[in-house]
């Protein structure tokens, strides 16, 4: 059982707000300090699953409040070992309340404030961006993949794809902007060492690791929603994006590099369907991300936010979809798709 420390710091003269908030959740413990302030703090050690629920029962009732924080920390264990919770019992609350129970998640504010982290734009990402180019060039050019796959395990690229579909998922601009400026600037940084690599070095495309990443098929459609359902899934379970990570990057570091080394080299058609392989695994991450959050309940805490997220989500879903579709035809019309493939 994943269990998350909760601490809420809320006025004094308000606490007797607490126990109606509290008193149909089952807590693995609870306790209260008095601080400094005229506040108290109040202590909860609770099931991952639970926090989205008790944070937004919080947030409800203490917004307005001055003082009124909540601060989220992972926990290692507990002692002694907590009692697993039988699911039956446990689901007395509304449907979204169950709906988020059910699927395991962890809390929408964790979840946004990891997302959040990953699409940070500084020298690491740029530099993990810029070798993973040139490890997976190296691999590529000796048809090596054990080289190939070292460079998509370094690929910072599954923060930036997840936070897209986060925003999208949420209507959250700012964290949309963020993102996408994270993903263009490390796929930026792919293609220009590729472009350099092709430019410098002797680039046979009949080999297999190279030729293989020009055509655009079926199963690469299904590779790339499995990449972007994966790392997605990840988030929202807390686990480590690390290996998960990989997924994404098998879907866009080679076919990225194929495509910037065969333009260096000049083998423009080639690299023509290597790019419309990068652009339909971008948008097959993409399209299963957001379908990944809407099917583990991840929405936003106020219905009006629901509402501008709402909007967000159907207008990111219509523009992935014909974005995928015109890539299809395109490729289909360029002899890009082996058409007994679609």
């Amino acid at each position: 059982m994943a269990l998350r420390y909760l601490q809420v710091f809320i006025p004094e003269d308000e606490r007797a707000d607490v126990d109606a908030i509290l008193e149909d959740k089952e807590l693995i413990g609870t306790w209260r300090d008095d601080a400094d302030d005229n506040r108290i703090v109040l202590h909860l050690v609770l099931p991952a699953e639970e926090t989205e629920v008790i944070m937004d029962r919080f947030g409800e009732e203490y917004a307005g409040s001055q003082g009124f924080r909540m601060v989220l920390l992972p926990v290692e264990a507990v002692m002694p070992r907590p009692a697993e919770q039988d699911a039956e019992e446990s689901s007395n609350g509304s449907s979204e309340e169950e709906e988020a129970k059910k699927a395991g998640r962890v809390s929408r504010e964790e979840l946004y404030g990891d997302v959040s982290d990953s699409v940070v734009l500084n020298r690491a990402f740029f530099a993990m961006s810029v070798l993973s180019a040139i490890v997976a060039a190296v691999g590529l050019i000796r048809d090596d993949v054990p080289v190939i796959i070292g460079a998509m395990v370094i690929a910072p690229l599954l923060g930036p794809n997840v936070g897209m579909s986060l925003a999208a998922t949420l209507g959250d601009l700012e964290l949309l902007r963020r993102a996408l400026t994270a993903n263009l600037v490390g796929l930026s940084g792919v293609i220009a060492i590729s472009i350099l690599a092709g430019f410098v070095l002797t680039i046979d495309p009949s080999v297999h690791a190279i030729i293989s990443r020009t055509n655009l098929d079926f199963g690469d459609l299904v590779l790339g929603l499995a990449a972007g359902s994966a790392g997605t899934f990840a988030y929202t379970r807390g686990l480590s994006g690390a290996v998960i990570g990989v997924m994404v990057a098998v879907a866009l570091v080679p076919p990225l590099v194929v495509c910037g080394m065969l333009l260096g080299a000049g083998y423009f058609s080639l690299a023509f369907g290597a790019a419309s392989l990068v652009l339909a695994n971008v948008v097959c991450i993409n399209l299963a991300g957001v379908a990944t959050f809407l099917a583990q309940g991840v929405r936003p805490r106020s219905w009006y936010e629901g509402e501008r997220a709402k909007k967000a989500t159907w207008i990111a879903v219509a523009l992935w979809s014909i974005m995928l579709v015109i890539l299809f035809v395109v490729a289909y019309l360029t002899n890009a798709v082996d058409p007994s493939t679609l």
